[in-house]
C-alpha cells in the first residue's frame, strides 16, 4: 500500500465584528497561533464586518482559492440580530461536518452552559474545510483543542488522501 504525505494546512482566518481592528483583535490572532502550532501555514487573516453578505463573500472567496484549505471564522455565532455567521456559511458550503460544532458545544459546555447558546456550523466547499467559531477568546481555546486531534485527517480526506493505514 502507498502511503499518501499529508496535505498540508493552508488556513485563512476570518473575525467576524462591528468593533474588532487589527489592533484588537485578539481571538483571531490567538487562533493564527494555535492553527501555527499544527504547522499550518495562514495565508490569509481577514476582519469583516456582522453585516450577512460581507460574511458570505468572504467565506465563498477563501473558499474558492486553491491555495486555502481550511476557513475558520470566529464571531457572529450567537443570538444577537447581528450575528449572522451561521447563516452565511450555511449559504455557501456544499455539505455540512455537524460533528466538529456538536463536539465543540458538547466540550465547551463543561466549562460555561452559554456555548448551548452558539450556533456555530461546520461544512466544506470546493475542497476547503469551514468551521465557525464563538467569538471570544477563551471559545476560541477551548473549541481548537476539540479539534485538534482531527483536523489534519480532516482536511486529508477532503483533499482525496482516505487511506485509514497505520500512521
Amino acid at each position: 500500500m502507498i502511503k499518501m504525505s499529508k496535505r498540508p494546512i493552508r488556513a485563512a482566518v476570518v473575525t467576524v465584528s462591528d468593533t474588532r481592528t487589527e489592533s484588537n483583535d485578539i481571538s483571531g490572532q490567538r487562533l493564527a497561533e494555535l492553527l501555527g502550532t499544527l504547522g499550518a501555514e495562514i495565508i490569509e487573516k481577514a476582519i469583516v464586518s456582522d453585516d450577512l453578505s460581507d460574511i458570505r463573500n468572504t467565506i465563498y472567496s477563501l473558499a474558492e482559492r486553491d491555495d486555502v484549505n481550511l476557513v475558520i471564522t470566529t464571531g457572529g455565532t450567537g443570538l444577537a440580530p447581528r450575528d449572522n455567521t451561521p447563516e452565511a456559511t450555511q449559504a455557501v458550503i456544499e455539505y455540512e461536518v455537524p460533528g466538529i460544532p456538536q463536539a465543540t458545544r458538547l466540550a465547551s459546555m463543561t466549562k460555561t452552559p452559554m456555548s448551548m447558546l452558539s450556533r456555530g456550523i461546520c461544512g466544506v466547499r470546493n475542497g476547503t474545510l469551514i468551521i465557525n467559531f464563538p467569538g471570544s477568546t477563551n471559545a476560541v481555546i477551548e473549541c481548537f483543542e476539540v479539534i485538534r486531534p482531527v483536523l489534519q485527517h480532516a482536511i486529508d480526506l477532503i483533499g482525496g488522501n482516505t487511506s485509514h493505514g497505520a500512521n
